[in-house]
């Protein structure tokens, strides 16, 4: 079962918030209009979408409203994703040229800054206070874990407690706040609302953590990118965390990053062989399930709907993944 099998019944709704996305980055210049369009049309899991409506179904269901949450939050990612290929200097993003890569640093930064003012501006006509204080603050915490990012390349000296801080910013929160928000425009109590921001945390820690490795057990056609490439980028993921408690695998790693910007392809494939010897790979997903056994366990007190066992089941989905 693919993941999209889970909710092919909010087809329809994922349809409208498509067109909206489309319709929201449409700009007058032309750069930031066809910059904005490749980049949606690239595609993406829209991951985020999904789980405000699953949210704002568990309650009064409104999809205008809730298409004005699931737009802005997208938006807010896609914004992400292209100041990180700045930051990073990827040249790849699923397989496709970034818009770093096709029109330059400068281009991307303000195509980025351009998809995250059209987001503010989407949800701005929703008059809700709660919804832009929930917002704002996801936004500054967002920011402040991508600076934070920045400075821990390649410091091998780190701990669980710094990669489980940086990931909660880095992916965990918007989905927890897509989860949040989609309850709170749905109306439902600010206690269960609060659930639903437990359930999205989880779900996007292990969520992350499974993305970091597959990294390092996907192929670079699987990917997108070159396998292994958040450690070529100097990120250090819960894989490579845990392989560091092997003496051996940190000397090696020592030695083949003293010059990142030389290491081939063959040195990062031992590095990666290495890795899958420590036993890195099983005990990150001990930690991904933990977390999403703690997701399931939020969802037990709130309204027994069919949005309820579809976010079980893609809890349970999240767990099984390896592709």
């Amino acid at each position: 079962m693919k993941l999209p099998k889970t909710y092919g019944y909010l087809k329809r709704d994922l349809d409208f918030i498509e067109t909206s996305l489309h319709q929201t980055i449409q700009a007058e210049h032309p750069v930031l209009r066809n910059a904005s369009t490749e980049l949606l049309d690239a595609g993406g899991k829209r991951i985020r979408p999904v789980f405000v409506l699953l949210s704002g179904q568990l309650g009064e269901f409104d999809l205008e409203k809730i298409k004005k949450v699931a737009v802005s939050l997208e938006l807010i990612h896609m914004a992400t994703l292209v100041h990180d290929d700045v930051i990073d200097e990827a040249e790849l993003r699923r397989g496709k040229p970034t818009i770093k890569k096709r029109y330059g640093n400068r281009v991307a930064m303000y195509t980025g800054d351009y998809i995250l003012a059209r987001a503010l501006e989407e949800i701005s006509t929703l008059r809700n206070s709660n919804v832009h204080r929930i917002l704002s603050k996801t936004i500054v915490e967002v920011c402040i874990g991508e600076i934070e990012q920045m400075k821990d390349k390649f410091n091998w000296d780190q701990n669980l407690r710094n990669y489980l801080r940086r990931i909660k910013r880095k992916t965990a929160l918007l989905i927890a706040t897509s989860c949040q928000l989609g309850a709170v425009v749905g109306g439902l109590s600010e206690k269960e609302a609060k659930k639903m921001y437990q359930y999205g945390y989880y779900i996007g820690m292990s969520y992350q953590i499974i993305d970091d490795i597959l990294d390092f057990t996907s192929s670079s056609k699987e990917l997108g990118k070159p396998a292994g490439n958040d450690l070529l980028q100097g990120n250090i993921t819960l894989p490579v965390l845990y392989a560091m408690e092997n003496r051996s695998f940190f000397l090696l790693l020592e030695k083949t990053f003293k010059n990142p910007e030389t290491i081939k392809k063959e040195e990062m494939n031992e590095i990666i062989k290495a890795l899958h010897h420590t036993g890195a790979i099983e005990k990150s997903y001990q930690l991904s399930n933990h977390y999403l056994q703690k997701a399931l366990s939020t969802l037990e007190s709130l309204p027994n709907k069919r949005a309820k066992k579809t976010l079980e089941d893609i809890a349970k989905f999240i767990g099984k993944r390896r592709t």
